[in-house]
């Protein structure tokens, strides 16, 4: 029985789709490795206040320094545990394959499998992460052409009150609510974005923010708009492997096989860095 390994053959396809068609790679990092374990800690370290120096050494404080109270640190730790261990299977029958003009083949079956069922559900499961994880989160409400501007305005206030770096931020938004945006008078985008960057959802930037447009069907219902900086969400890819076998024990064809493992985790420490507004309704006229 002959076997195609598309893990290593097609490594380059697999990776190109996950980064030109993934829309939630833009807001996350990889700044931690899980190579070999399947749980990663971060350590949460506490400060100490500031006080005025004891210069006349007066013993103005219990712990009779001249620098203040001494005072231990808190260590604590984030555990970050992998939970998405997901997999899909299917079976190409060769004749189907020949009397079909190769539309059956197995890397273009491959590429739809990727492009239509498992890039959506990654996406869906790291955005719902995101906008759970938020550490700023607004009150509901109907968004508007009158308000929209009012509103985003008010996430980077808040976030800039937070000291959330203005580099790298991004603003997620749904397809109506980009109609809005577009409506609005006090609006003005640039649309000057490369092709490359429109592949992943980026449409146009915004008081220094790239606009990323998501398919609703991918976000959490009631979704109005997020503001997200990629340094508060930490998102694993630990395998993505996927296999071809040409005619495997009782079968004339061939058996496609993937697994993905992946996970998403709003680091602690960072999660003012995600601003998220839902919407009980969304005006379009």
């Amino acid at each position: 029985m002959a076997t195609i390994e598309l893990a290593s053959k097609y490594a380059e396809l697999v990776d190109e789709k996950f980064s030109t068609e993934s829309k939630s790679d833009l807001l996350t990092n990889q700044n931690y490795k899980w190579d070999g374990v399947k749980s990663v800690k971060v350590y949460k370290i506490s400060t100490s206040n500031m006080y005025d120096y004891d210069r006349q050494g007066e013993g103005k404080y219990n712990s009779k320094s001249y620098y203040g109270e001494v005072q231990p640190l808190d260590a604590t730790t984030q555990e970050m545990t992998l939970s998405q261990d997901r997999s899909f299977t299917f079976v190409i029958d060769r004749l189907d394959e020949e009397e079909t003009g190769d539309a059956l083949g197995a890397a273009k079956a491959l590429e739809r499998q990727l492009r239509e069922v498992a890039i959506p559900e990654f996406d869906s499961y790291i955005l719902q992460k995101i906008c759970n994880g938020a550490g700023i989160k607004a009150k509901a409400k109907a968004l508007t052409v009158e308000n929209i501007a009012t509103e985003i305005l008010t996430a980077t206030n808040a976030m800039d009150n937070k000291e959330v770096p203005e580099a790298g931020r991004v603003l997620v938004v749904t397809p109506d609510i980009y109609f809005l945006m577009k409506q609005c008078k006090d609006i003005v985008m640039n649309t000057d974005v490369g092709n490359d960057m429109r592949l992943r959802g980026v449409i146009s930037s915004l008081d220094g923010m790239t606009i990323m447009k998501v398919p609703a069907a991918r976000l959490p219902k009631n979704f109005g708009f997020m503001v997200v900086h990629p340094a508060a969400t930490v998102a694993p890819r630990k395998l993505s492997d996927y296999v071809v076998h040409d005619n495997p024990p009782g079968i004339n064809g061939f058996l496609v096989e993937g697994r993905l493992a992946y996970d998403a985790f709003v680091l602690d420490n960072k999660k003012d860095a995600i601003y998220y507004q839902p919407t009980t309704t969304v005006a379009t006229e």
